[in-house]
């Protein structure tokens, strides 16, 4: 016979308001309450009927969450730590791919937002009016962008970024080039001015070789641009299109990194797949989904407390083989 929700009040001596309150919104009981109710719920095994709970408690018990491209191998690890945080706080993930599209993102948000509590955005294409707009109507988190007052988790691109050429630089590096992502990615714009500033410091020359989309193909379009550009260093907007920049060395024949040194962006799994292993500025990524969880769910209970927070992770640079000595000539 199945638990139901007043088989657990009568064993904890409870109310089932109370039981529903120690499960949804425990910080409203009192501690020993709620742990009691927990260990009766442990032990009956019981489960709580999401469409009956969301009758009591007016949520649905769902979060959503919209990527720009599931394909990207950076953003699978950032849906499994939201997931995993999801589960343990007893939500359901609604999850969906945006495919690079600013009009397809704001279309899922108009979706979503009415079968969800509240939605996490993973560096989100829409404008920030359009992201102030949805802000104002459904709880939001912001993943890898920040928009005004919009609760937001964030690497800390300025530390990878000094590592990076401090890295390069030791190696004899003194003209590098970045490949950028889009010209309308906030990643993108947050990455070249930290690295424009972290180059001025370090007396680096800096090569702008152009936008590309963020994508295998994009390193391949961009890599002999990068050469002509006479750098011995590239660092490239993410790890996909670092891996697109070392496949079309390879096939110049050009060596990595005897002529050229190449640092990516992500510390996604492949990157150490590859030949040679990719150097690259490590992003948290579970870790980030988590904080954006816990953003969101913090957002959920206090709307007017948490309505600014931010959270910024530490970023720290994996050196690998594909970066060495500059060529002497």
């Amino acid at each position: 016979m199945r638990v139901t929700i007043k088989d657990v009040a009568r064993a904890a001596g409870v109310s089932p308001a109370t039981v529903c309150r120690a499960l949804s919104t425990p910080e409203l009981v009192r501690t020993e309450t709620a742990d009691r109710v927990r260990r009766f719920v442990a032990e009956l095994g019981y489960s709580p009927n999401r469409a009956a709970r969301g009758l009591i408690t007016g949520r649905t018990g769902n979060l959503g969450l919209i990527v720009p491209d599931l394909a990207n191998p950076f953003f699978p690890g950032v849906v499994k730590g939201i997931q995993a945080r999801a589960r343990e706080a007893d939500y359901a993930i609604f999850l969906a791919d945006s495919d690079e599209d600013a009009a397809a993102e704001a279309h899922l948000v108009r979706v979503l937002s009415k079968q969800v509590d509240g939605l996490i955005l993973c560096s989100p294409r829409m404008s920030e009016a359009d992201l102030r707009s949805v802000a104002g109507d459904t709880p939001i988190i912001l993943l890898n962008r920040r928009v005004g007052r919009i609760p937001a988790v964030t690497f800390d691109s300025l530390g990878g970024m000094r590592q990076a050429v401090a890295h390069l630089t030791a190696l004899g590096h003194r003209r590098i080039g970045w490949v950028g992502g889009p010209r309308g990615s906030w990643s993108n714009r947050d990455r070249i001015r930290v690295l424009r500033t972290v180059a001025a410091e370090a007396g680096v020359d800096l090569v702008e070789i152009g936008s590309v989309q963020p994508r295998f193909a994009g390193g391949i379009a961009a890599a002999d641009l990068v050469l002509a550009a006479g750098v011995t260093a590239v660092i490239a907007y993410n790890d996909v299109v670092a891996l697109g920049l070392l496949s079309r060395f390879n096939a110049r024949g050009i060596g990595v990194p005897e002529r050229i040194s190449v640092v990516g962006i992500d510390g996604i799994a492949m990157a150490e797949m590859v030949h040679p292993p990719l150097t690259t500025i490590s992003l948290a990524m579970p870790a980030s989904g988590r904080a954006g969880v816990d953003l969101l769910l913090q957002l959920l209970a206090d709307p007017e407390r948490h309505g600014c927070a931010r959270r910024e992770l530490e970023t720290h640079l994996l050196v690998r083989a594909s970066t060495g000595p500059a060529p002497t000539s």
